[in-house]
């Protein structure tokens, strides 16, 4: 089957890359693969041209950093590292990076602070690398503020199944030149191109942030609170834990959270400080525990602590659903989220963007949970979109909600699917992601 492959690149065989950051109870199984590490859109070109021809799948793997099986090898096939692909440079007077897909979160972000410059969201974990967030147009706890990753690309280099080499956008802001394939390469999983290369906007540095917690008796307390705030000032983050999410959360990290009381917990980021003096204000309606800004220090823990929530979680869940709901109905599904969980006997723990509304809710291991929970998932989801919200914020479709966007958007999945062979008819590309 990879006869013929090693005259075009090095052929490895890693067992590590068998597997993402997918929970292990609802991760794919990894089939027979091989991985190959290019170096350029070039190599990628040959790869898909050889794999084209013979009608064997591609997968494509950046930081492992995915939640939804989307970097797993489901079928016998090649897998392409992006892990060599690092090149990165700054066009200061033109505010961009231009920078390969394999480049991470972290050399993005520190690459830019050294012209001067800031990539102020924060899409992923700091290993994610840029064609990952591209493909999954990843959003992340800054998104209220600054947006999520398609809000950043203004141009792209890919690789059609085909081999051929493609070109969209560029170093404008605006861009109303037909169609907009860029926008439709980002957030496609993998299932249309090789993104390769990116064009990303910079912003001028964030220069000094403030932090508020505050804990609240109510989570309708909370709730309140969060849409009056959010009439008065855009936080960079509005983050929501419950209380076992607060529990958990300084098990792992080792550090304190500033009240075990209440049953829900914020924490708010601002760009300034007068903006966070004017939300504890408002806060103090809502019948706060307390309200606390945080020094540098405590806002270095905290942050850490809300970090490593998902590592005290990760061999105790079944997976992390990351519904996206308006604002304005995060009450209302919360409470009806609760309840259709103690139906089936789950405990969950939610924690999440508040401010964007997407909300991460994990479903812990419970005996035969094989037996029910599919069905407890289908109707969470269900409960998500009638309250207008998706069935995924920022994770992806990959292959686990499969299912329930061919039966949740059945026009939508149709025309999906008629993308998906105009840009690649023999089905080559990251097959079983989205459909």
């Amino acid at each position: 089957m990879f006869e013929g492959l090693e005259e075009i690149c090095k052929v490895y065989r890693v067992d590590s890359y068998a597997f993402d950051e997918t929970p292990k109870a609802v991760a794919p199984k990894a089939e027979e693969f091989v991985v190959v590490k290019p170096e350029n859109a070039l190599e990628v070109s040959k790869i898909l041209k050889f794999a084209n021809e013979r009608r064997i799948p591609v997968f494509i793997r950046g930081g492992g950093t995915g939640l939804s099986g989307g970097a797993v090898p489901t079928r016998k096939g090649i897998l392409i590292s992006t892990e060599k692909m690092r090149g990165i440079e700054i066009d200061v007077e033109n505010k961009v990076a231009i920078c390969q897909c394999g480049v991470t979160l972290e050399e993005l972000s520190k690459t830019a602070e050294k012209h001067g410059l800031s990539f102020p969201p924060r899409p992923g974990a700091e290993n994610a690398t840029v064609g990952g967030m591209i493909a999954t147009n990843a959003g992340g706890v800054r998104a209220l503020k600054f947006g999520v990753m398609r809000n950043y690309v203004l141009g792209i280099e890919a690789v059609l199944p085909n081999g051929e080499i493609i070109k969209l956008g560029g170093k404008t802001l605006k861009n109303s030149s037909g169609y907009s394939l860029l926008h439709l390469i980002i957030g496609s999983e993998g299932t249309l191109a090789v993104i390769t290369k990116a064009i990303i906007r910079l912003l001028p540095p964030i220069k000094d942030i403030s932090m508020l917690a505050i804990p609240f008796i109510t989570t309708e307390d909370a709730l309140n609170f969060a849409i009056e705030a959010s009439l008065h000032t855009v936080p960079m983050a509005l983050e929501f834990m419950d209380k076992r999410a607060v529990e958990i959360g300084e098990k792992v990290s080792g550090k304190k959270w500033v009240s075990k009381e209440g049953e829900a917990h914020i924490m708010a980021i601002f760009e300034r400080k007068d903006e966070a003096e004017e939300v504890a204000e408002i806060a103090l309606k809502f019948n706060p525990i307390d309200v606390f800004i945080l020094s540098p220090k405590e806002q270095r823990d905290l942050l850490e602590f809300r970090g490593k929530l998902y590592l005290g979680l990760k061999d105790k869940v079944i997976e992390i659903l990351d519904v996206c709901i308006p604002p304005g109905e995060i009450a209302e599904y919360l409470q009806k989220s609760e309840e259709l969980a103690k139906n089936y006997g789950i405990e969950l723990i939610t924690y999440g963007h508040l401010g964007d509304g997407n909300l991460h809710q994990h479903p812990l291991l419970y005996e035969d949970w094989e037996k029910s929970y599919k069905k407890f998932r289908k109707e969470l989801l269900k409960l998500a979109i009638e309250l207008g919200g998706v069935i995924s914020g920022e994770h992806g479709i990959g292959v686990l909600k499969r299912e329930e966007l061919r039966e949740s958007y059945p026009e939508q999945f149709r025309l999906m699917q008629e993308i998906k062979k105009i840009f690649d008819p023999n089905g080559i590309l990251n097959p079983d992601r989205i459909f």
